[in-house]
């Protein structure tokens, strides 16, 4: 049983989002047309994640139709946190993304980028506290990599589809693990939550 409460803008457009996801993606033949959604508990654990460690600059790579992201800029306004930075590549899945934050009044709370992740990892400037990475699993080892010198003592590393792709995400999984600096585990929520924290170097 989850019991994870938005304000009821958000909550309204995060309900219509599940059942537009499902639908959409039933119907779609090209992976690209897919929204791909996260799973409600699995995001309910990204909000439970960030507000509870008091995370307050964080990245999403992968926004889609901005579901996940309004879960997570929910949280940054918990946390009084700064707005959001969300990454997506698809002009029409940006437009989307931005609608839908606006119609659950989180339009101050999120910046939708539109670009290549990788290019767009290596141009801001940082510092994250936070980063989650939810778009091709491929590409996340080299935006890893244009991050870490923007991440925080104890950054939070989210990375989703750790169980229903693994087979992707393993060089991510290993290029976290070769750092030595986090500490790791991966949650059986949904597609598999990979979460990764940093610690505090003495």
């Amino acid at each position: 049983m989850h019991m994870v409460y938005l304000d009821s803008a958000s909550s309204i457009v995060a309900s219509q989002l599940e059942s537009f996801g499902l639908e959409n993606d039933m119907r779609a033949a090209e992976r690209s047309q897919k929204m791909l959604n996260l799973d409600r508990p699995t995001a309910e654990l990204l909000y439970m994640l960030v507000t509870s460690s008091q995370r307050r600059r964080i990245l999403e790579i992968g926004t889609s139709n901005g579901y996940s992201a309004i879960w997570l800029a929910s949280a940054l306004r918990a946390t009084e946190g700064y707005p959001l930075l969300t990454i997506e590549h698809a002009p029409d899945k940006v437009a989307q993304a931005r609608a839908n934050l606006l119609a659950a009044s989180l339009q101050d709370w999120a910046q939708v980028i539109e670009g290549d992740a990788a290019n767009v990892c290596c141009a801001l400037a940082g510092p994250f506290d936070c980063v989650f990475f939810d778009a091709d699993r491929v590409s996340a080892p080299k935006q890893l990599e244009y991050l870490l010198p923007k991440l925080t003592q104890d950054a939070l590393l989210l990375a989703d589809n750790a169980l229903s792709h693994p087979d992707e995400i393993a060089g991510y999984i290993a290029g976290v693990e070769a750092l030595q600096q986090f500490d790791t585990m991966t949650v059986p929520i949904g597609k598999g939550l990979h979460i990764a924290r940093r610690r505090r170097q003495p």
